[in-house]
């Protein structure tokens, strides 16, 4: 009975829960959210302009599909230079 009670009150706390705003944050949660952003927005950047100056013989697949998939947060852009560009072998 205790457990049923403790899920069903650990279930209304979920329900009622609500994102907090900017202000309620904490300045290290302001901090990591500014950061991730900075982060994902560098990616991006690298990844459009990358594709941008390499030639479409580098590049495994259409050079627009790659574009709309690095608009996808993270994984977009680690996906085209994971898989996206063609590696040369080192020249020894």
């Amino acid at each position: 009975m205790v457990n049923k009670r403790a899920q069903i009150m650990a279930h209304k706390r979920r329900r009622n829960a609500r994102k907090k705003t900017w202000k309620e944050l904490s300045p290290m949660a302001k901090f990591g959210t500014i950061t991730a952003a900075i982060v994902q927005l560098s990616l991006l950047f690298a990844a459009q302009r990358d594709i941008s100056h390499r030639p479409a013989e580098q590049i495994r697949g259409s050079k627009t599909l790659w574009r709309l998939a690095t608009l996808v947060n993270f994984i977009g852009p680690g996906s085209y230079f994971t898989f996206g560009v063609k590696r040369t072998p080192a020249a020894k």
